[in-house]
């Protein structure tokens, strides 16, 4: 199955249909299986004195509120279908992260078959049950969670009504941009071995190893914050790709899904050309008469690897020459 790539649009679009459109296209340009956005009304998710995250400080405005950003980042119900709408056409997934009870209804009535649960929402019983009702394909971020906070998110999920083979988990980082020695990127196999479910990584870290890195240690789901531009004013465009950096991770990631193979180890098609080449034959180190007792001093193994196989060097010993051979003659 296909590493199923999620090119992370949030809040990138800073309220701007026409930025969210032109994200929509970057996404679909670059290859990515779905692009996402998020759903939220402001006054559902944050009270009106709510601090912003350090990362958000840096970012934004620091005068303004947490509240007075995400309320300048809201999409509408309307601005919603126009933009499925767009993705149907550019052929990409559309999906959103529902940050409320509002939210995850107004998501399920446009017919969304995928719903992410963002990481802040792992401890939010009243959340994770309204989805868990709906029986729909999740995907579970888990950023700043434990493994026991994940063991109950799943549970509360499978006991409102979702298939535990309906639900992807995310390692995650929330900090915007994640240092390197934050990733803990074995943690994202603890999860797929401690729940026997499919796993994969929600990344905010600069540039794209660490998800190439994800899919060589059996990722099946990547999501990746994307931006037209990472010097445009907002909360999350410094930490993410930029489009030609969206495109070379797709390709990567690609590239790593087809490098993977199969794990049968035998020789591939291309090489098969090269074993007569690189592997080696029995040969005549000297003149070898017929009758000639073989030996080690009138024997020896040398390219081409067309004769007989080096590895019956011993049942040729000993054996009397069927034949007159000449000096680097193949035996």
């Amino acid at each position: 199955m296909s590493v199923f790539i999620i090119a992370e649009a949030g809040v990138n679009h800073n309220g701007s249909i026409d930025l969210a459109k032109k994200l929509i296209d970057v996404a679909s340009s670059a290859g990515a299986d779905a692009v996402k956005f998020q759903t939220f009304k402001a006054s559902n998710i944050a009270t009106k004195k709510t601090q912003k995250a350090i990362y958000q400080k840096k970012t934004t405005d620091k005068n303004e509120t947490h509240f007075d950003m995400l309320k300048k980042l809201e999409l509408n119900i309307e601005a919603h279908k126009e933009l499925i709408s767009y993705c149907s056409k550019k052929k990409i997934i559309f999906l959103s992260s529902p940050f409320d009870l509002e939210s995850i209804e107004l998501l399920n009535n446009l017919g969304l078959k995928i719903l992410k649960i963002p990481s802040g929402e792992v401890i939010n019983l009243p959340y994770l049950r309204c989805i868990g009702k709906l029986n729909k394909k999740i995907i579970l971020s888990t950023g700043m969670a434990n493994i026991d906070e994940i063991k109950n998110a799943l549970d509360i999920l499978i006991q409102a009504g979702t298939k535990k083979n309906h639900i992807t988990v995310l390692h995650a980082n929330t900090e915007y941009p994640t240092p390197m020695e934050d990733v803990n990127l074995k943690a994202m196999l603890t999860i797929g071995n401690t729940f026997d479910v499919s796993y994969g990584y929600s990344d905010h870290t600069l540039g794209i190893e660490v998800d190439v890195a994800a899919v060589a240690l059996g990722a099946t789901c990547i999501e990746k914050h994307f931006t037209l531009d990472s010097k445009m004013e907002g909360p999350d465009h410094k930490a993410s790709l930029e489009p030609h950096e969206l495109k070379a991770m797709v390709k990567a990631i690609r590239n790593i899904e087809v490098a993977l193979g199969n794990g049968i180890k035998k020789p591939s098609n291309s090489e098969i050309p090269n074993i007569k080449i690189v592997r080696k034959s029995i040969v005549a180190k000297t003149k070898i008469k017929k009758g000639d007792i073989l030996n080690e001093n009138n024997l020896t193994i040398k390219r081409p690897g067309n004769g007989i196989n080096p590895m019956k060097w011993d049942e040729l010993i000993g054996t009397k020459s069927k034949k007159d051979y000449n000096e680097d003659e193949i035996i």
